[in-house]
């Protein structure tokens, strides 16, 4: 008896060790460039108490670029640099729900989830088409398609298995795709002023409804103002929802049945890979906690704020991972493929929110 308890005491002394171990691992890989991030968001929120009309969200991506690609873009960063944009941007928007209301949200109204809806559809249908004229095979077509129509790498990682695409054509699409955000990011605002003079829903529909990442969609509103920034993230989160229709739309183009993806989800799921998003649903259930006053007014306010600072570091993180050296030197025929998708998406965009925004 003695024997089997020391033997038990020294297996769960083994396994915690092995946990602690690399759990410091894992925070002596994150903490390098997550400091830098940091430094570069409180210097950003810094220089925009002098130049108030740049913003700190906008500095802190345009400064984050200049440091990342001139002096910090080692390996060492570039593991803090991706918790610091993706996971506390996750947390950011879980807090953002904690300072909306359900009537905010349902500002986009019926229309809005239209908007979605055919937008999506029309990126889907023109990435497939596009792709085939371009003579590219089937399954970085349909990765293209819903990376650039739902949410990026995520929407590309839930795709990839239900097709049975390969590691290598996951990687290129993968980088296509946030290539064509980051030129978009960066544009769209200036179409927005152009057309519609920033005014919020349409602006939020044009930054929401078309770029890539949640990210990239939350840098781009705040480079115009903070009501187009919340919206934008909204209109977003409505597009991530659908991800799991644009799965199964994938997977009978693929000529499977039903069973066939329904298994492979649930596979997916029993490895932790949930199709939605948890920071979507943690959205929702803190707006819906502010709605029902479980949130007081106080707390919301300190929601707001530590989800902006959560923001900042997490948009300078995205500009420290622009790699300009990745932007110049990607092939000719990919290189189009995105351009032509990103056109398709902005003449569709403005064309829909003319006829339903």
């Amino acid at each position: 008896m003695n024997l089997k308890l020391n033997l038990y005491h020294n297996k769960r002394s083994t396994i915690m060790k092995k946990l602690n171990n690399n759990f410091i691992k894992n925070i002596k890989g994150i903490l390098p460039g997550f400091i830098v991030s940091i430094l570069v968001a409180y210097l950003s929120i810094l220089i925009a108490k002098f130049v108030p009309k740049l913003g700190a969200a906008s500095i802190a991506i345009f400064l984050g670029m200049f440091v990342g690609n001139v002096f910090l873009n080692h390996n060492i960063f570039q593991k803090g640099y991706k918790f610091s944009e993706t996971d506390l941007l996750s947390y950011s928007i879980v807090l953002l729900g904690a300072t909306l209301s359900i009537s905010t949200i349902s500002e986009i109204g019926f229309s809005g989830v239209i908007f979605i809806v055919l937008q999506m559809a029309i990126t889907i249908i023109g990435a497939l088409y596009i792709g085939k004229k371009l003579g590219f095979s089937d399954n970085f077509r349909y990765m293209m398609a819903s990376g650039n129509a739902v949410c990026g790498s995520s929407a590309i990682a839930a795709t990839s298995p239900v097709i049975g695409a390969d590691d290598k054509e996951k990687g290129i699409s993968i980088t296509i795709v946030n290539v064509t955000g980051i030129v978009l990011m960066f544009l769209l605002p200036i179409i927005s002023q152009f057309l519609y003079n920033n005014e919020i829903t349409q602006t939020s529909a044009m930054v929401g409804g078309i770029l890539q990442s949640v990210g990239q969609v939350v840098a781009s509103g705040a480079m115009v103002n903070e009501h187009v920034k919340d919206l934008s993230t909204i209109f977003k989160i409505v597009r991530i929802i659908f991800l799991v229709v644009v799965v199964f739309v994938l997977g009978h183009l693929k000529h499977k049945s039903n069973k066939e993806i329904i298994e492979e989800e649930v596979q997916d799921m029993e490895k932790g890979k949930i199709k939605v998003p948890w920071y979507v649903i943690g959205f929702f259930i803190t707006c819906a906690l502010f709605s029902l006053n479980i949130i007081s007014n106080d707390i919301s306010i300190l929601c707001k704020e530590i989800s902006n600072k959560f923001e900042i570091i997490a948009l300078a993180a995205i500009g420290l991972r622009v790699n300009v050296k990745d932007l110049i030197k990607q092939g000719k025929s990919v290189s189009l493929y995105g351009l032509f998708i990103g056109l398709l998406q902005i003449v569709s965009a403005i064309t829909l929110i003319g006829i339903l925004l």
